[in-house]
């Protein structure tokens, strides 16, 4: 009856050996993808789309300033002002953490400074509202959840002279600083990359 009984629990334990084995082999078999989940979006294609082309218009103003040219700026400004009275948010009033109501100051915000850009007169004071312009569409973008390209966060220690920081959004990792740009009076092209990644939005 002992021999049995051994003789079963080896016969039980060669087949979990086998069973255990198959199963490590069936899930690593060669060309067998694993399933990833499926990323669920929490916005509509219109509202990101709608999201997508704001920054555009943003990056628009961006590149006026690295290239130090104000009449373009003027002019992405006034167009940046216009995609922005385009964004609808009314879908964020579904949330009720008050996304939406922050959304929108976040945007009013945004418009009232690009609208000041585009009346100023020099490239220091259009600048000026473009930092402000900046320092609110990052926080929107965070309240959103942005769910498009992968955008950096940027910092200039001294982007109005000694210890006058700005920041700003950049679609690339490389620094291109808008507040210092290549045509700078006093520092010229030297300091079109000062700056540092500060945080990423994605």
């Amino acid at each position: 009856m002992k021999k049995i009984i051994l003789t079963l629990l080896a016969l039980a334990g060669i087949f979990a050996i086998y069973w255990f084995q198959f199963r490590n082999s069936a899930s690593s078999a060669p060309g067998q993808a694993r399933q990833e989940a499926l990323k669920v979006s929490a916005h509509s294609p219109a509202f990101n789309s709608g999201i997508d082309s704001l920054m555009q218009s943003y990056f628009a103003i961006q590149a006026a300033f690295i290239d130090g040219d104000s009449t373009r700026a003027k002019q992405a400004g006034v167009a940046f002002t216009a995609k922005v009275a385009t964004v609808n948010m009314e879908e964020l009033k579904k949330d009720s953490n008050g996304i939406y109501e922050s959304a929108n100051t976040f945007l009013t915000d945004i418009k009232s400074s690009s609208e000041s850009l585009s009346k100023q007169t020099t490239l220091t004071e259009m600048r000026q509202d473009f930092k402000s312009v900046s320092e609110n569409l990052y926080p929107l973008l965070k309240t959103i959840h942005y769910e498009g390209q992968k955008l950096y966060w940027q910092n200039c220690p001294m982007a109005f002279g000694e210890d006058k920081e700005a920041n700003w959004i950049s679609s690339t990792e490389e620094i291109m600083n808008p507040y210092m740009g290549k045509n700078h009076p006093e520092f010229k092209s030297g300091m079109l990359h000062c700056g540092e990644v500060k945080d990423t939005i994605k």
